[in-house]
C-alpha cells in the first residue's frame, strides 16, 4: 500500500559518534558516503551540521574520541532573497520537487511585462542558495489571480515525467470557486472542447473538431442571495478550463471580467486550487496535500 503524505514529512536528525582523532569534513565523508564533497560543503554552509551540540560550519575542525556529530536534514529557509518574498509558502520540498501555496496577483512564471516577481524566479534563487549549479523547473501553471496548489520540479527527468504522464500521476485537483449566482442543483458536470484564440482568450465549443475535450464537475458547498461557493473537480486540465466553463454555464467567477463577471466583491479573483493529490514520480509514494480555504472567500458566506 502507498503511502499518504498529509503535510510535510520531516526527515530526523542524523547522530554520529567520532572514535578516533580527525577533522569534521574528513569524518563526515567517511560516515556519509552516499553524499558528495559538495553535499556536505552545502550541509556545514547551512548551519546543518552540529558538533556537541554547537553548529560548525568550518571543514576542518578537529574533532576528538565521543564528540558527537549531527546532521540536521531539514533546513532552515534563511536565506535573505527567500524570506523578503511573501507571494507563495512552500507546502513540501524533497530533492526531487518543490510543492507551493502561490498567493493571489503572483505570476507562476515570467512574461513579458514582469520578469522578477514570479514564483519561479524566487524559487529559484533559493535553490541556488544550496547550490549556484542548482535549477527549477516549472510542471503546470496557475493563472496570475488564481492562488493555491503548485508543482516545480528541481530537474528536467522529474519535469517530463510529472507533464509526459499527468494523468496517471495526479490523481485528483480539487479547487474551490466563487461563482455569480445561485443554483438550483446541488451538482454537475460540464463537458465541451476548448480552444484559444489569438488575443489568448478561450471559447468554448461543442465540435470536437474546434478545440481539445475539457470536462469539469462542480458541486456546491455554500449559498446565498448572491453568490455559490463551489467545489471544482478537473477531468483534464486546459487553460482557463473552470473560468471558461463557469461561464458557460452563467455562473462566472467573481471578478473574472476576461470571461463575464460583473461582481467584485473580494478584490481578486475568485478561483483557489485547495487539493492536489499524486504519485511521487521518482519515490511512487502517493501524496495528499490540501491548504486552508482563502480567508476572504470564507467571509462572503
Amino acid at each position: 500500500m502507498k503511502k499518504t503524505k498529509e503535510q510535510l514529512p520531516v526527515k530526523p536528525d542524523s547522530l554520529f559518534e567520532v572514535k578516533d582523532n580527525t577533522t569534521l569534513m574528513v569524518f563526515l565523508t567517511e560516515s556519509m558516503l552516499n553524499k558528495s564533497r559538495q553535499n556536505i560543503k552545502s550541509l556545514l554552509s547551512n548551519k546543518q551540521i552540529l558538533v556537541n551540540g554547537k553548529v560548525e560550519s568550518q571543514f576542518n575542525l578537529p574533532l576528538k574520541s565521543n564528540d558527537k556529530v549531527i546532521v540536521k536534514w531539514t533546513r532552515l529557509l534563511d536565506d535573505k532573497s527567500f524570506k523578503s518574498f511573501r507571494g507563495f509558502s512552500i507546502v513540501y520540498e524533497d530533492e526531487h520537487m518543490i510543492v507551493i501555496d502561490k498567493h493571489a496577483g503572483i505570476l507562476s512564471i515570467a512574461t513579458k511585462g514582469e520578469k522578477e516577481i514570479t514564483a519561479y524566479n524566487f524559487l529559484s534563487k533559493h535553490v541556488k542558495y544550496e547550490d549556484p549549479a542548482n535549477k527549477i523547473f516549472i510542471v503546470h501553471r496557475l493563472d496570475r489571480e488564481t492562488s493555491g496548489l503548485m508543482i516545480f520540479a528541481k530537474s528536467e527527468k522529474v519535469q517530463h515525467l510529472f507533464q509526459d504522464n499527468w494523468t496517471d500521476m495526479v490523481l485528483e485537483r480539487i479547487y474551490v470557486a466563487i461563482v455569480e449566482g445561485t443554483f438550483e442543483e446541488d451538482e454537475g458536470e460540464i463537458s465541451s472542447y476548448l480552444h484559444e484564440n489569438k488575443s489568448f482568450v478561450v471559447y468554448s465549443d461543442q465540435n470536437p473538431h474546434n478545440g481539445k475535450k475539457a470536462v469539469t464537475h462542480f458541486k456546491v458547498l455554500k449559498r446565498n442571495q448572491d453568490l455559490s461557493m463551489l467545489e471544482v473537480k478537473l477531468d483534464t486540465g486546459r487553460k482557463n478550463q473552470i473560468r471558461v466553463h463557469m461561464q458557460d454555464i452563467g455562473h462566472s467567477i467573481i471578478n473574472d471580467k476576461k470571461y463575464g463577471s460583473k461582481l467584485n466583491p473580494i478584490g481578486r479573483l475568485g478561483l483557489h486550487s485547495r487539493t492536489l493529490d499524486f504519485i511521487h514520480p521518482i519515490t511512487q509514494e502517493h501524496f495528499r496535500f490540501t491548504t486552508s480555504l482563502p480567508r476572504k472567500f470564507s467571509r462572503l458566506f
